[in-house]
């Protein structure tokens, strides 16, 4: 999953001078405006990994990261921290059709079964 489609959302507007967040750089977007504007788009449920598995947590099953059906990718760093990686994957259960959205850590702070999953995950498709 090196090479991954990353698509920003809700980025909204650059940031404007006097930004809350002082050194931040005016187009960062911050997990929650991701999440936000995935669920605008109907990306409304939630997964958790599981033992290198994806799990549903509307219908509690759980499946294998190749099986999972990837639909945007979106990379997060922090802009105060390097360290700060998550990957916000949006996908589709294949067991009960929820939409909705994983959050796993990358690099330095992942868990063995995080890059487990980031490793066996499916690339989106191509827009």
């Amino acid at each position: 999953m090196a090479d991954s489609q990353q698509e920003p959302v809700g980025a909204g507007p650059p940031a404007k001078e006097g930004s809350p967040v002082p050194g931040a750089p005016g187009d960062a977007v911050g997990l929650v405006e991701i999440l936000a504007g995935l669920a605008d788009l109907g990306f409304r449920g939630q997964f958790a990994e599981r033992d290198g598995a994806v799990a549903c947590l509307t219908c509690r099953q759980a499946t294998a990261p190749e099986s999972s059906e990837v639909r945007r990718l979106v990379r997060l760093e922090g802009a105060s921290d390097p360290a700060d990686m998550l990957m916000v994957v949006a996908l589709r259960c294949p067991s009960c059709g929820t939409q909705g959205t994983l959050v796993l850590n990358y690099g330095p702070e992942s868990t063995l079964g995080e890059s487990d999953v980031l490793d066996r995950l499916p690339e989106p498709p191509a827009d």
